[in-house]
């Protein structure tokens, strides 16, 4: 019986210490992703927030026109994407703290309505968290029709803390596939055709 009672015992420790090495695991992973953020945007200067920057910090911005920096623009899709996407402008000189516009085109190329979805990139990657965009495509999904044709504004603005050793940026862009985006507009034209669903939501 004693035998039994220490069993049942040592099952009970081996289960509580299972469960704390299962919460410990899980404090340390989801403190990753902070620690992540911390060491790309302070030790390595690269920005991965992809959000619109407030004005009330555009605004507080003073533009350095004793500086000038050149912002190039290149654009391109994913092979999986049938669209053509271009920037209006390969360059063009800005002031730090200057608040600029620029355009993109996209061309839905396909016979089918597709949502595609844009990721941007500056480089050099340590400038990026210099570089402050108040409007952009790629903050939400793009769709466009069959052979629709949209232009899709850019509106930025450099920080003027941008070290004065950097004189030239890349804004880049790459546009992908939203599949799944896709997939619910081709279910929901089907819904709408009254014919059977094929896409896989």
């Amino acid at each position: 019986m004693s035998e039994l009672l220490d069993a049942a015992q040592q099952n009970r420790i081996t289960l509580r210490r299972a469960l704390i090495a299962c919460a410990v695991a899980f404090v340390f992973a989801f403190s990753l992703v902070p620690l992540y953020r911390i060491a790309c945007e302070k030790v390595f200067g690269i920005r991965l927030d992809q959000t619109p920057t407030g004005e009330a910090k555009v605004a507080g911005y003073r533009v350095d026109t004793s500086r000038w920096v050149t912002v190039e623009f290149d654009a391109g899709v994913n092979s999986q994407l049938p669209w053509g996407f271009w920037s209006a402008k390969s360059s063009m000189r800005v002031h730090p703290g200057e608040l600029v516009e620029t355009l993109f085109y996209a061309r839905n190329d396909d016979t089918a309505v597709i949502v595609g979805q844009a990721v941007p990139s500056v480089a050099p990657a340590q400038a990026s968290i210099y570089f402050n965009k108040t409007e952009c495509f790629c903050f939400t999904e793009q769709l466009l029709n069959p052979g629709e044709q949209r232009p899709m504004p850019v509106r930025f603005v450099i920080d003027p803390d941008l070290p004065k050793d950097i004189t030239t940026l890349t804004l880049s862009y790459t546009f992908y596939n939203n599949e799944h985006a896709t997939a619910r507009e081709a279910a929901a034209a089907a819904a709408a055709a009254g014919a059977p669903v094929h896409a896989s939501l």
